[in-house]
């Protein structure tokens, strides 16, 4: 079934903060809109109000028709416990709760006493079977292991959620997808955690629907790929638009909208500025005038007194004019300038000539082994690490640091490697201890006010200072983490999976600093743009635990 949704005048936040209005958007079969915008800008809002979860401030959301099957596949953190793949599938396709549904229905029709007051049973129970049938949960049992396998997961439907890598449950979740059949598909941060092979599939699938498709993504090449329009919330302008075009038309027409902006508020101030002048000289040659007249003028010369003062009259007639044309002027309000993340990466001292060395390194995890792997990492070398997920790189990473105890061969790690790291989970600020104190105990020598005004750099205010590391979103605890590295001088920074739940700004920020650092560098992404962005002198892939230079 095609479907169209509509949403007009929607406002969203949260409490009494309001982070977008008066926004208006369609979504018709075919479209792919692309929602971009800095963290808290209200992304995950939107979604969460387009899904019928979330309660608009104002404005409606309406869908035609009205039974339409929306999906909202929204980013998940943890996995339930005791939930099996099969289960966390049959709810993230709605397949769960349709099932629900009908088998209430079912039983209400055998039993009318069970029907809510005023429902006729068997309209709810054909209701119901049709919701069930158009979920796809008549044979999603047949079609989940095929899909399964053709994603490399050899798994049971059995298998626990809490069983599962990183990897492997974003595998989960993009089989999901793409066993759901929804008319209208909300997608939160999709591309997190896949590899090469699963953004590949993910696009093929958003390509091929027949349905709408809102999506949040920091994933650029996708967003480049797959999107028909953007819809831009603009956190600094408090100003929401959508832009016609894919995602590259869309930074273009940005820039020259942003341009236009600047343009049209320097001609006003400029214009301003100068009628406020030329009126304030007016004003003043005329007062002058005035005194001129009074003082200089013979008693006698009434008719050159006269003269003077007629002539500053019409002085002050002519700052009138001018105050009435400043008061005329259309008002352009001046463009906000955006919080922007300044990004350095604070370098130690050279470590030795030798950073790590693996010689017929064997590391052994349950059934999985990476090796014999022999590898050098030379001080001041930038290596870029890319391969499928499961195949073994952050086990790598741990040889390469010494957090991984070989089954064979040998690893050392040379003198004076100061090591600033960001790892996929991010466990460096964890738990329930407020984030300034989590941050404060890993660098001890920073006041606490300094602590706090790095942290503010880093968009992390007074708001986000005192609560628990726990419940900080991924994106903020990201940047904590990138605090870190300003906070510590490193000569070897190991970034695992680092633009994962960072906005377009930040990454673009990280690139840069990049650039700008000059010690040795090992980066693990699956981010094709900054595989092209950031200079690199080695590339590793790895594949089913060994490791290929290219």
């Amino acid at each position: 079934m095609t479907a169209t949704l509509v949403a007009q005048g929607l406002a969203g936040g949260h409490g009494h903060r309001t982070l977008f209005d008066a926004l208006d958007l369609t979504v018709a079969p075919g479209d792919v809109v692309g929602v971009v915008g800095a963290n808290g800008a209200g992304k995950s809002t939107l979604l969460r109000i387009l899904a019928g979860q979330h309660a608009p401030q104002a404005g409606t959301v309406q869908l035609a028709p009205a039974d339409a099957f929306v999906g909202y596949l929204p980013q998940e953190h943890e996995r339930l416990e005791g939930e099996t793949v099969g289960d966390a599938i049959a709810r993230r396709t709605g397949c769960a709760e349709a099932t629900a549904v009908m088998d209430a229905a079912a039983a209400a029709l055998g039993d009318p006493t069970l029907a809510p007051d005023g429902t006729d049973p068997a309209d709810a129970y054909a209701s119901a079977l049709d919701r069930w049938l158009a979920s796809g949960a008549a044979d999603l049992d047949e079609r989940l292991p095929v899909v399964l396998a053709e994603l490399g997961l050899e798994l049971d439907a059995d298998a626990l959620m809490t069983s599962l890598s990183g990897g492997q449950a974003a595998r989960v979740g993009l089989a999901a997808l793409l066993l759901s059949r929804f008319d209208i598909v909300l997608l939160d941060e999709p591309t997190n955690d896949l590899d090469l092979d699963g953004l590949e599939r993910l696009e093929a699938f958003v390509q091929g629907l027949r349905g709408g498709v809102v999506l949040v993504s920091h994933d650029r090449e996708f967003l480049s790929r797959c999107v028909t329009r953007v819809l831009e919330l603009d956190l600094a302008q408090h100003s929401n638009r959508v832009y016609g075009g894919g995602y590259d038309a869309y930074l273009e027409e940005r820039a020259t909208v942003r341009r236009h902006a600047r343009e049209a508020y320097d001609e006003f101030a400029e214009q301003k500025a100068d009628l406020v002048a030329r009126a304030r000289r007016t004003r003043e040659w005329s007062s002058q005038g005035v005194r001129n007249a009074m003082k200089k003028a013979p008693d006698n010369d009434k008719n050159r007194r006269r003269a003077m003062t007629e002539s500053s009259e019409k002085q002050a007639q002519k700052v009138r004019q001018m105050e009435s044309r400043i008061a005329r002027l259309e008002e352009v309000e001046e463009p906000r300038k955006e919080w922007q993340l300044q990004l350095a990466i604070a370098a130690a001292p050279r470590s030795s000539t030798v950073v790590s060395t693996l010689d017929e390194v064997v590391v052994r995890q349950g059934s999985f082994t990476l090796g014999p792997v022999s590898l050098q990492v030379n001080a001041g070398e930038r290596i870029g690490i890319t391969g499928p997920n499961g195949a073994g790189k952050s086990t790598l990473l741990r040889a390469l640091l010494g957090r991984a105890a070989p089954d064979a061969g040998r690893a050392s790690m040379g003198a004076s490697v100061q090591v600033g790291e960001i790892d996929q989970a991010r466990s460096l600020l964890v738990g329930e201890r407020a984030l300034a104190d989590a941050f404060e105990a890993l660098v001890p020598a920073m006041a606490t006010g300094e602590v706090r005004t790095l942290l503010a750099k880093f968009g992390l205010r007074a708001d986000h200072v005192g609560r628990p590391v726990d419940e900080l979103s991924p994106g903020e605890r990201t940047r904590a983490a990138l605090a870190l590295l300003q906070a510590r001088g490193v000569n070897l920074l190991v970034l695992d999976e680092p633009t994962n739940h960072l906005d377009l700004p930040a990454i673009e920020q990280l690139e840069q600093a990049l650039e700008h650092y000059d010690g040795t560098l090992l980066l693990v992404t699956h981010d094709r743009r900054m595989l092209e962005a950031v200079r690199l002198d080695r590339h590793w892939r790895v594949v089913d635990g060994r490791v290929d230079e290219r």
